[in-house]
């Protein structure tokens, strides 16, 4: 065998082997979620749905935590995750700067009819009205449930933040506001009902001394979402993967439980027109 056959069969080799490093490494499915709550409390409802997506596609999967909304819209729209955790304005964001590149997957039963409440400690706040003159806190800026629909509820009210409130703050997380409105450092805030009733069943926060004053009407959140680009076969599995969770087994039962979730169930674009409309009013969105 000449020197030119072995120096070709040796390239030959590396690019093969290349080859399969590319395909061993494109093997990792990567996650986010938008960081609404503590990077502790994003890990712990994390573990077990990566635990249970390894099982069910097969692949290694990848839990990459986020600075802050921009940067999951911006992870997805760059494909440098596989799927997100958006809430609903956060979708509408990452819908309109991909270019209607970022598609909704599934999305929680709650989500159909999902709500904030808005909360105080001064017996003297009784009415979305009374926040006139007050300190307030929403969550993050890019928030459904702790800026957006509160904001949109508060102008339907005749109560314009920007206007109307001595101080209007953004905590960066429902938690946050919680603990703010415990500390006096703000008289109210709004969140998401979900992390709402998840501290109150996990005694982080007293219902007596910290109470919700005022619930929203409902509207849609929260969805799992992907690129387009995303082939469809992998898609169809990924979406029956969420479907198929079910509280009859202990894996189930786990991943719902910190996903607050009854089941997961379909979604479509058209779910979060309404998020859209209500965005492009309160000024949010261009």
């Amino acid at each position: 065998m000449n020197n030119n056959r072995i120096f070709l069969r040796c390239i030959a080799f590396l690019t093969l082997a290349a080859a399969m490093f590319a395909a061993q490494a494109q093997q990792v499915f990567r996650i986010t979620a938008i960081p609404d709550e503590s990077p502790t409390e994003l890990a712990r409802k994390a573990a077990p749905l990566v635990k249970y997506l390894e099982r069910t596609l097969g692949v290694k999967v990848e839990f990459t935590p986020v600075t802050d909304y921009a940067a999951a819209v911006e992870a997805l729209v760059n494909k440098q995750v596989e799927l997100a955790w958006f809430g609903g304005f956060t979708f509408v964001q990452a819908h309109q700067r991909s270019g209607g590149k970022i598609v909704p997957l599934v999305q929680r039963e709650e989500d159909e009819k999902f709500r904030s409440v808005f909360i105080a400690t001064d017996p003297a706040i009784k009415s979305l009205a009374d926040l006139k003159g007050r300190n307030f806190s929403f969550g993050s800026q890019s928030s459904t449930s702790g800026h957006l629909m509160p904001r949109s509820f508060l102008l339907s009210a005749g109560v314009d933040p920007d206007k109307d409130m001595k101080r209007v703050a953004y905590s960066g997380a429902h938690d946050a506001t919680v603990a703010a409105v415990a500390a006096g450092k703000v008289d109210a805030g709004a969140l998401n009902i979900s992390v709402w009733e998840k501290l109150v069943a996990d005694k982080k926060v007293d219902p007596a001394k910290v109470r919700v004053f005022h619930t929203t009407p409902t509207y849609y959140d929260y969805n799992w979402s992907v690129h387009a680009d995303m082939p469809a076969a992998q898609r169809e599995k990924l979406a029956r993967a969420f479907t198929e969770l079910t509280p009859a087994t202990q894996e189930g039962k786990d991943v719902l439980e910190l996903q607050r979730a009854t089941r997961f169930l379909p979604t479509r674009v058209e779910n979060y027109k309404g998020i859209e409309a209500a965005a492009r009013n309160a000024g949010l969105l261009k």
